[in-house]
């Protein structure tokens, strides 16, 4: 039998033809559904991002379950919130699937809607309508009723944290039955009724207690649930002393502000869970979100030293799953204007600070970090010229590239300048947001020729046969730069999990389905 894969690679360095029109107006090539879908579930916040806003973004997804099965939907919902920490897209799929199939609804419920956010996203999705009903009916009731029978009364106080809709207003929709008095003076504590205060969980009588003035010991209780009330630094220094790694990393200013760090325990306690290998996996934490904690504590010359330099061994905690790759790497960092919008959109009074240029820049630095010998080329026009020293940490170094001047978007630029030289490489990585526009032909956009990126990668490989190409895409897009096949991967998100299918797809373990294979091989 002939050699699936080498064929394979023979065939596609004949030109593709561009079948689909960026959003910046540019040619390109439209990813498959189960591509398309994964794409967006691993990047999408319905929230407005420079080229689409949110309803288009719903639109587009609830178009793409309609045309896979049920068993692809559940596994891209199931990977998306384990692997990729996302929670908008998962709780839609799920609530995708109450419609669709009743029994991959029911296997998947409680892997995807595993705390009281992902509920109340759940719960509140359901009822707009989006899906196709308004209603939860009798199955989402009982699957909403089992998640509260599974969970300790403590842990559903403390996961209560929110409204639209409140637990309170879902209480009030699934009815759940209590299984001891404790529970049914929590569930009455909730909707406002009249209770025996004595038979509340013993958490619940503490913040009672602590709210009211009658007790001076802070509660072990989340955070926004203190806020509203005056609090003294001793309090603060409680509080700070009990946060979990999450609340720590959002508050180091809020510590700062009411005198937590002058008491020197507490900046050795603090630096010491930030950089906690196992706090750090527990929370899920994004390594661009530290290397927002990173800038706000570095910008405010009050925060102690020792809590910058722990957020940085943080930071290599949170990337060590960056591939070590043998041979010639290089990464091509996108820095054009749109990818200075925030990478997870536009949202009104919660849109986050980080940029796309924030999240490709990180990735480039944290692949240098472990590769020392790779070269870093940004680009947005064309290329710029970046100096970066591979010793420097993962954070100097995002913050180089995330301060280089941009311009429009070009992705076909550094592959370009490597022709140019005729360089050889073994493994490029593009982090973008694939809306290359400058490299189209001002003729008729198709042509029926290919995009410009793909028509260099295949001059490129003409010279390097055995080089791969990995494409990172970080905004919700059903379209890409370079066709999908044996020598390259498409993959999406912000997540370390990214720099694991990098590892995989350069060591060749990845099966010829890449990313959605991989996607293909979660057990529901």
């Amino acid at each position: 039998m002939a050699n699936k894969n080498l064929f394979q690679t023979v065939r596609g360095l004949f030109m593709p033809k561009a079948d689909v029109i960026n959003e910046a107006g540019g040619a390109a090539y439209k990813l498959s559904p189960k591509q398309a879908l994964a794409q967006y579930a691993a990047t999408g916040c319905f929230s407005h991002t420079f080229y689409a806003d949110a309803s288009e973004q719903l639109d587009k997804v609830l178009a793409l379950t309609k045309e896979l099965d049920a068993e692809f939907i559940a596994k891209t919902a199931v990977y998306a919130r384990e692997k990729g920490f996302m929670k908008d897209m998962p709780a839609l799929l799920v609530a995708v699937l109450a419609s669709k199939d009743k029994t991959t609804f029911e296997k998947t419920f409680l892997r995807v809607i595993d705390n009281g956010k992902m509920l109340r996203n759940f719960v509140q999705i359901v009822r707009s309508g989006a899906t196709g009903r308004k209603s939860l009916g009798s199955l989402p009731k009982r699957l909403v009723r089992e998640w509260f029978e599974t969970r300790k009364a403590e842990q559903i106080f403390k996961q209560s944290v929110g409204q639209a809709p409140s637990f309170a207003d879902i209480l009030k929709m699934v009815h759940p039955k209590p299984s001891d008095a404790e529970r049914e003076a929590l569930y009455g504590y909730f909707i406002g009724r009249d209770v025996d205060a004595d038979k509340l969980p013993e958490i619940v009588k503490q913040f009672e207690r602590f709210k009211n003035g009658d007790a001076l010991e802070v509660p072990q209780v989340p955070f926004q649930m203190l806020t509203a009330l005056p609090i003294s630094t001793k309090e603060w220094t409680e509080i700070a002393r009990n946060a979990q790694w999450q609340m720590t990393r959002m508050n180091l200013n809020t510590f700062q502000r009411h005198g937590v760090f002058k008491d020197a325990e507490m900046v050795e306690l603090i630096a010491n869970r930030l950089r906690d290998r196992e706090a750090i996996k527990r929370a899920r934490v994004f390594p661009y979100q530290l290397l927002v904690a990173y800038s706000a504590a570095s910008n405010n010359q009050e925060i102690p030293r020792p809590i910058t330099e722990a957020l940085q061994d943080a930071m290599e905690i949170a990337t060590e799953n960056v591939p070590e790759i043998k041979g010639k790497v290089y990464v091509f960092p996108d820095i054009s204007g749109s990818m200075h919008s925030p990478v997870t959109g536009f949202r009104k009074g919660a849109t986050s600070a980080v940029r796309c240029i924030d999240a490709a820049a990180l990735i480039a630095a944290a692949i240098l970090r472990k590769n020392p010998t790779a070269e870093v080329i940004p680009f947005s026009d064309a290329i710029v010229k970046a100096e970066l020293n591979p010793r420097d940490s993962v954070m100097t170094n995002a913050q180089k590239l995330a301060s280089l001047p941009s311009g429009g978007t070009n992705c076909s630029a550094p592959l370009v300048s490597l022709n140019a030289k005729q360089a050889s490489g073994d493994v490029l990585v593009y982090v973008s947001d694939n809306e290359s526009w400058i490299d189209t032909p001002a003729h008729g956009r198709f042509g029926g020729s290919g995009t410009e990126t793909m028509k260099q990668w295949n001059r490129f490989k003409s010279r390097n046969a055995d080089a791969k190409l990995v494409c990172i895409d970080i905004q919700p897009n059903a379209h890409t730069q370079a066709k999908e096949r044996a020598d390259i991967l498409n993959v999406g998100g912000f997540s370390d999990q990214v720099f694991t299918l990098i590892s995989e797809f350069a060591g060749g373990t990845l099966d010829a389905e890449h990313w959605v294979g991989v996607i293909e091989k979660v057990e529901i």
